[in-house]
Formats: C-alpha cells, sequence, structure tokens
C-alpha cells in the first residue's frame, strides 16, 4: 500500500486526488492537508463578487468531491523528505508529524505585493471567495456611506475606486463590481453613476496582454466608455490613509484599494529543502517530478514546468494547473503501478475575459471573438469546467434567476464581526 500526501486543496490538489482515485485501488491511502476545505473555482469570483452567483456556488467542498481521500484541515509547514516525514500544523491542536511514501505539492500562490507605502494597510487582494464577498459588500457600503455623508470630501473619497493591475483578475473585478454599483445607484437617489469614479492603474502599456493587442485596445476603449479612468504605463506610489499617489502625479482619496498585479509562489514551499527558482517555485522535470528528488511531485503555480512545446516554464495559468494535476495523477499511479510516465504538454488555446454583463472579448486559437458572444463563451466554457454537477446546476440556476429579477444589492458588511451587536446590547460592565 502507499500512502500518498496532498499538501493543498486547489486546483493541482483536488484534481490530481480525482486522477488518484480513479486510477489507484482502495488500498492505496491518500491524504490532502489544506487550510480551506474546499476549492475555489477562481474564474467566476468577479461574478461572485458582483451578485451574479452565490458565493457558495463557486467553492467545491472537497470533502463531497472526493470519495476515498481523506481531507484535513490545516497547513504542511516542512518537510523532512529523506525520512518521508511532513511537519503538520492542524487547524487546532498541537503540530504533529504525518508520514508519506509520495506526496504531491500543490500548495498554489500568494498575491504579488510590492513594498508600496499604504497597500498593506489599505489594499485587499482578489484570490479568494472571502475576499469576493468583502469587496461585494465594501463597494455597497461605500455607496451608503456617500448617501449619508454631508462632508463632500468624504463623499467623493467613499464614490472613489482604485484598482491595480490590468490581467485577467483585475479587469474582470472591476468590470462586474462597476456593473453591479451603476445597477445599485437608481436605488440611491442622492448618487448617479457619474458620481462615482473608477480608476485602473497598470504598469504596462497594455492590459491583458494574453489577448493580444487588437481585443486589449477593444477592453481599454470599452472600459473608458464606460467612464472608467484606464491608466497605462502608471505605477501606484503611495497609499498611505486612502491617499492615491500615482507615477504621472495625479493624486486623489480612495475609499477602495483592490491590489491585483499576479501572484508569487507560496513562500512555505522554500522551508521543504527541494530546488526552486528565482521566483521561489519548486523545480520538476517534465514528468512533474521534482528534480532531484524522489517520490516528490509538485505542479501548479508554485511549479516551475518545462513545457516541451515552447521550452519554456508554463505559465500559471488555471488552464495549465488543471492539465498538470491529471498528468501528475496518471505518472504518479504509473510509477506505482510500474507504467510509462508522459511528458508535459499543453498549448495554450487562447483566454477569455468578462468585461461585465454581456459584454467580453476572447482569443480561441486564432479566432478573436468580442462583445456579447465572448462573454457567452466566457460563461459556457467556465461553468462547463466547474468540477462537479452538483455546482454546475446551482450555477446555472443563478444566471436563470438573474435574467427574470434584477440584481440583489443586500451587503452584509457586518458579517466579519459576528458578535459586535451582541456585545453592544451587553453593554459596559457595571462598576
Amino acid at each position: 500500500m502507499a500512502r500518498i500526501l496532498i499538501a493543498g486543496g486547489g486546483y493541482v490538489g483536488l484534481y490530481a486526488a480525482l486522477g488518484l482515485e480513479k486510477k489507484l485501488g482502495a488500498d492505496h491511502d491518500i491524504t490532502m492537508v489544506t487550510p480551506h476545505s474546499y476549492m475555489t473555482y477562481q474564474p467566476f469570483l468577479p461574478e461572485a463578487a458582483s451578485g451574479s452567483i452565490e458565493p457558495r456556488h463557486v467553492v467545491v467542498p472537497l470533502r463531497l468531491a472526493l470519495k476515498r481521500t481523506r481531507v484535513v484541515t490545516g497547513r504542511v509547514l516542512g518537510l523532512d523528505h529523506p525520512s518521508r516525514t511532513a511537519i503538520l500544523q492542524p487547524e487546532e491542536g498541537p503540530q504533529r508529524d504525518l508520514s508519506y511514501d509520495h506526496i504531491v505539492i500543490g500548495m498554489g500562490s500568494v498575491s504579488r505585493v510590492l513594498d508600496v507605502p499604504g497597500v498593506a494597510e489599505q489594499a485587499v487582494g482578489f484570490t479568494s471567495i472571502e475576499e469576493a464577498i468583502y469587496l461585494r459588500n465594501r463597494v455597497l457600503s461605500r455607496l451608503d456611506v456617500a448617501e449619508s455623508a454631508t462632508d463632500p470630501g468624504a463623499r467623493q473619497k467613499a464614490l472613489t475606486f482604485t484598482f491595480v493591475g490590468g490581467g485577467y483578475s483585475g479587469i474582470e473585478a472591476l468590470a462586474e463590481l462597476e456593473d453591479l454599483a451603476r445597477d445599485a445607484t437608481r436605488y440611491y437617489p442622492g448618487i448617479t453613476s457619474a458620481d462615482m469614479r473608477w480608476v485602473l492603474v497598470e504598469a504596462s502599456p497594455s492590459i491583458l496582454p494574453e489577448v493580444g493587442d487588437d481585443l486589449a485596445a477593444y477592453a481599454t476603449r470599452h472600459l473608458r466608455n464606460r467612464g472608467i479612468d484606464v491608466r497605462l504605463e502608471t505605477r501606484l506610489v503611495s497609499a498611505v490613509d486612502g491617499h492615491m499617489v500615482l507615477s504621472d502625479g495625479t493624486e486623489y482619496d480612495a475609499g477602495t484599494l483592490v491590489w491585483t498585479t499576479g501572484v508569487v509562489a507560496n513562500p512555505v514551499l522554500k522551508e521543504f529543502g527541494f530546488p526552486t527558482d528565482d521566483r521561489g517555485r519548486i523545480v520538476v522535470d517534465e514528468y512533474l517530478r521534482v528534480t532531484g528528488h524522489p517520490a516528490a511531485w509538485a505542479a501548479g503555480d508554485g511549479a516551475s514546468i518545462p513545457d516541451v512545446t515552447t521550452g519554456r516554464p508554463a505559465p500559471p495559468t488555471a488552464q495549465h494547473a488543471l492539465r498538470e494535476a491529471r498528468l501528475l495523477a496518471r505518472n504518479l499511479a504509473a510509477e506505482i503501478k510500474g507504467g510509462q510516465a508522459k511528458p508535459f504538454c499543453y498549448t495554450n488555446k487562447g483566454g477569455l475575459v468578462s468585461l461585465g454583463r454581456y459584454k467580453g472579448v476572447a482569443k480561441i486559437l486564432d479566432v478573436k471573438v468580442k462583445g456579447f458572444p465572448a462573454w457567452f463563451l466566457h460563461r459556457t466554457y467556465h461553468v462547463f469546467m466547474l468540477p462537479g454537477i452538483n455546482r454546475k446546476f446551482r450555477v446555472l440556476a443563478d444566471w436563470t434567476i438573474a435574467l427574470f429579477f434584477r440584481r440583489d444589492i443586500v451587503q452584509l458588511g457586518s458579517l466579519g464581526r459576528p458578535r459586535s451587536r451582541f456585545r453592544a446590547a451587553a453593554g459596559p460592565k457595571p462598576k
């Protein structure tokens, strides 16, 4: 019996576990260690933030999806790979050792945060369902603040939203949340869409480099036609106390700052004793085996994987992570059962970007699509790729309901403080 430890419950962890369950018999032991008991389907985070999809429907419960994998909620803090031992920090309780025969590392990435004054204190990322829910609440609560504000400066700050980073995540989050806020203003007599200021700050000469210059230019024009201030070749210099200072000399106050400048490998990977590249990613061969370390495997954003089709490391995209995980499961099962491993080989098929409701751009092979057809392709592809028939039907139901009813604009900003009202009711203790 082989004991397989999977570190991480994202794309790599889930699809590797599914593949191993299918290819190995029940006599093999598979254990997954993950900080959360669910996998987040990140392409749907923007729609979860805007209310087009119920947030619970874009996460996949691991215990529901996996039939023969033991899911342990916690973190792998370190490895003694020669003795095949991992240091486990469970969600509660003391650290303990966990033995294994093979380890699969799919711990992904974290937000790439630059050393810009004020960013750590003011900004929020956009890589998790928690951040998506927070941003929905934040945008709607800023409208509430602005509606009741008597100070013009405070009102304008509340209605100013800054996004840093013009990749997939930043553009889709900005477009969906701007749609949400625009729809919501109909219920605020003192606020119009013209009162809001949305600013996109991108350091490079273009947004969305993955879809090509033509579609990127179209997306830029579309955003600007909606009144969004797109600043190219511009950097955020400071965000101290919500006062934004840009490299082009512009200064203004913003009540919301969203940081979407990309990701870096999970820093804990450097503690595992495996070879890493200059970006902190574990170096693997074309079969997804960690270089120089038998019985260790890695894939996803935290691995530097040579792509035999390009000669360069595979990019950190969901398309690649899913296929890497499936191949990893195949090759690991082949090693256990005495089969032949296959090299990783995948050609990017293009990109799909939503620009809000009924709008988008898409590049599929050499075919370029924009507008409603691109938006429809984006939705169709991602609902097909969403793991589990249960989640697919729930998302389709959300979209169907949205066709007949106006967007829900309720914000539950107090969710992160569930005991605040009880404490207030309890009052101060008598002396």
